[in-house]
């Protein structure tokens, strides 16, 4: 691999990577007796150089501002809002995002909520079954099986979340939907006329070939703004905002 490509570790480990490498740099360079404004100046650089390992533009963003903003936090003044805390609470924050997002999830996308509306009137377009069976895969908050309920009211809607919290905040949005705690790619969707996804562009590949295995011909992947690569859609889908959602059926073996 190139040493200026992305790194194909799992987000936010490249992250935490170069964060970690610039606050090394800073601790060295001041052991050495460099001033903190040039030891400063000289870690913030090293951050944004590291940024180029990021895959999209808001992970460089955040790579590149990471070694600042954490400088910045840990060094307010006696007169700041933060300086009442104790040491252990900036594990707080840390301790809430493992629970919202654990690290068995970091391969896969972020909370990202569906639009309100996305598929009114795709029912007209991919009729499902009475009382058949969808299945939101990563539901999040709730939001994609909203809009689900409302383009088919008459379907069984389940939803399946890694993150506990999350999975408790969607069960009390989404009262008439069953949605239970779990990993989508080890869950079998065999039972479901169709999932829906919003994932990761690089995790198109991978869902695909699950519903392949596990779905019934005849069933559908639904995604989200991002296609399957080397597949052709059965149908793609504009939402009312302009995102495109790509709709797959499972073909006979």
């Amino acid at each position: 691999m190139h040493p200026l490509a992305p790194l194909s570790w799992p987000w936010p480990l490249p992250a935490l990577l170069v964060w970690v490498l610039a606050w090394v740099a800073l601790v060295a360079m001041r052991w050495v007796g460099m001033s903190m404004l040039s030891a400063w100046v000289v870690a913030t650089l090293l951050g944004v150089m590291g940024s180029v390992w990021g895959r999209t533009p808001v992970r460089r963003l955040l790579m590149a501002l990471g070694f600042p903003l954490s400088w910045w936090v840990l060094t307010a003044g006696p007169g700041s809002l933060l300086s009442g805390l104790p040491a252990w609470a900036w594990l707080l924050p840390l301790a809430a995002v493992l629970l919202l997002y654990p690290p068995v999830t970091w391969r896969d996308a972020p909370l990202f909520p569906t639009p309100s509306g996305a598929m009114d009137g795709l029912a007209e377009q991919v009729p499902l079954p009475l009382a058949g069976h969808v299945l939101d895969a990563g539901c999040g908050l709730g939001d994609g099986l909203l809009a689900m309920e409302r383009a088919w009211p008459e379907v069984h809607l389940h939803g399946l979340e890694r993150s506990w919290p999350l999975r408790w905040l969607c069960a009390l949005r989404c009262r008439t939907a069953s949605v239970r705690q779990g990993d989508m790619w080890q869950a079998d969707w065999s039972r479901y006329d169709l999932v829906y996804v919003f994932q990761r562009p690089e995790s198109m590949a991978r869902a695909w070939a699950k519903a392949r295995q596990d779905l019934a011909p005849g069933a559908w992947l639904a995604s989200l703004e991002f296609a399957v690569p080397d597949a052709t859609p059965t149908l793609v889908w504009t939402c009312p905002d302009g995102r495109p959602l790509w709709l797959y059926q499972v073909p006979a073996p």
